[in-house]
């Protein structure tokens, strides 16, 4: 299953903001942290500068991971509540690099509701394909950061945070080792 290019941006995006509650220290504790964050996620439209505006998207952070962990039936909830707290109303839109796409809220709406919106519109078609499966967890035994796999064969195990899966398969080449040798 390919999702479509704005859909997989939005994913990787709410998967990145999950993972910045991952690290230590938290990836997202400063405004000059969310400026980072929205600057390498290629985030546009107004801003507020807040620190209210902050709390917002750490609050948001959490409900994605819920959502992230969640069954279908209970992320359908989650991301239908999230439209609806945005007022959304999808239309297709072109602007800076990118072509059409959907926006579910005008540039000028406050970020967490254009940050919500935008991850509950690619769960939407997560949920729609019946691809939750594709939300997971790292399988590294120290780590509690999401995954997101768009590859065809569904095999992604590992974050992208760190190098889970370097060390995974170092400890199972040293396993294989000492028990043939």
């Amino acid at each position: 299953m390919t999702f479509a290019n704005d859909t997989e941006v939005a994913l990787i995006s709410a998967a990145a903001l999950i993972n910045t509650g991952k690290e230590e220290p938290d990836q997202l504790t400063t405004l000059a942290d969310l400026d980072r964050f929205l600057a390498e996620q290629d985030f546009s439209g107004s801003r507020a500068h807040t620190a209210n505006e902050l709390a917002a998207v750490v609050q948001l952070r959490a409900e994605l991971e819920e959502v992230w962990t969640s069954t279908e039936d209970d992320a359908v909830a989650h991301v239908n509540r999230m439209l609806s707290d945005a007022r959304a109303l999808p239309q297709l839109v072109r602007h800076d690099h990118w072509d059409w796409h959907l926006h579910a809220t005008g540039p000028e709406a406050p970020l967490e509701d254009r940050m919500a919106t935008e991850a509950a519109m690619a769960l939407v078609d997560v949920i729609r394909t019946h691809e939750m499966e594709r939300l997971r967890i790292c399988a590294a035994d120290d780590c509690s950061a999401v995954v997101l796999d768009l590859g065809r064969n569904r095999s992604k195990r590992y974050c992208d945070t760190g190098n889970c899966a370097n060390r995974a398969h170092v400890k199972a080449y040293r396993a294989r080792k000492s028990a043939t040798g």
